[in-house]
């Protein structure tokens, strides 16, 4: 019988290329969970599959409607669960926290719930609970973040993270689940929403050169100091990390950090993506309604722990990452899909 995975959040950067990943790497069959009127954009280049059900499927459930997750979960028994759902952007999440809190962390209470409620002797899936770098917060300048540090909630966000971060680590705890967690750290590449800080940077730039904007790129606070890594690298971490889960070497509830190893401050990468554009006349603006009233000012992450488990390392070198989510924003204008100017 094959194997299935289902991938909550399916439509996002990560749940699309982890379904990629999937597809590509193993034979591990996947049914991506969407609301029906989610955007499609990460995976038009799934549909075909999709039509065809060729090793992929789409099943309709959201977070909020404990019914439908149980239905699903009943009905299709997948092995492996990758919970990467979330309303995941923090300067949102201070306009609507009562709907971050209640979909990042009654959500994933639902879903787990759900799988608890239909485990049996020959039903125990793997189950992936994506927490977030942001749990930590405000970390100190120079500190090295390990699985053992303090969280500190810098947004309604980040702590509706750490509530989902402690539902993956109780369920495995207390009722033996086959949970794991990740904290992964800024992450980013080709799909990165526009929202985020270097995405928006390279979506503007491309709007620049294709003339939908005067040379001015609007940004808020540049004082962070963070870490970036490929999405792709990530949710590699993610399978590796199910397949240990799988083979008994994870315990329940275990939780990892996943993050890139080199530290850059924010104008580093807007000069990097610069460096790659066409024009020479940009300049650099600060806008206010992109400011966060609290913010997360330097992460910096220790691995340590992730690679004593499995054989994991970014391999994407940042140079790449960068000039390839620069291209995704131009090849989404050349195709005519204008972004919002945000």
């Amino acid at each position: 019988m094959k194997e299935l995975a289902l991938i909550t959040g399916f439509t996002g950067q990560v749940g699309s290329q982890l379904a990629d990943y999937l597809i590509e790497n193993t034979d591990i069959d996947v049914i991506g969970m969407m609301r029906w009127q989610e955007p499609m954009d990460n995976i038009y280049h799934l549909t075909q599959r999709i039509n065809q059900k060729d090793r992929i499927e789409i099943a309709y459930a959201d977070l909020n409607d404990y019914s439908s997750l149980y239905s699903l979960v009943e009905k299709k028994r997948p092995k492996y669960i990758f919970h990467l759902a979330a309303q995941s952007f923090p300067r949102t999440s201070f306009d609507i926290p009562i709907e971050t809190l209640q979909t990042n962390i009654i959500g994933t209470a639902n879903l787990l719930e759900s799988i608890r409620n239909l485990r049996t002797d020959s039903y125990d899936p793997i189950i992936h609970v994506c927490s977030s770098s942001e749990v930590y917060g405000r970390a100190k300048v120079g500190e090295s973040l390990s699985e053992d540090t303090k969280f500190h909630g810098a947004s309604p966000y980040s702590i509706s993270k750490i509530g989902t971060d402690y539902l993956g680590q109780f369920y495995g705890e207390a009722y033996g689940m086959r949970t794991f967690i990740t904290r992964m750290g800024t992450h980013t590449g080709p799909r990165r929403s526009d929202v985020f800080f270097e995405s928006t940077v390279a979506k503007q730039i491309a709007l620049i050169e294709a003339g939908f904007q005067e040379p001015k790129i609007k940004v808020g606070n540049l004082s962070s100091v963070r870490t970036f890594q490929d999405a792709r690298d990530a949710v590699r971490a993610y399978y590796l990390l199910s397949q240990a889960s799988a083979e008994g070497k994870v315990p329940c509830g275990e939780a990892f950090n996943i993050a890139g190893e080199e530290a850059f401050k924010l104008p580093e990468v807007i000069d990097m993506l610069l460096s790659y554009s066409i024009r020479d006349d940009i300049e650099v603006e600060t806008d206010s309604d992109r400011m966060r009233p609290i913010d997360a000012d330097y992460q910096m992450f220790d691995n340590t722990k992730i690679r004593s488990f499995i054989d994991w390392q970014p391999e994407i070198k940042t140079e790449d990452m960068f000039l390839d989510l620069l291209n995704h924003w131009r090849n989404e204008i050349k195709s005519g899909r204008i972004p919002l100017n945000r």
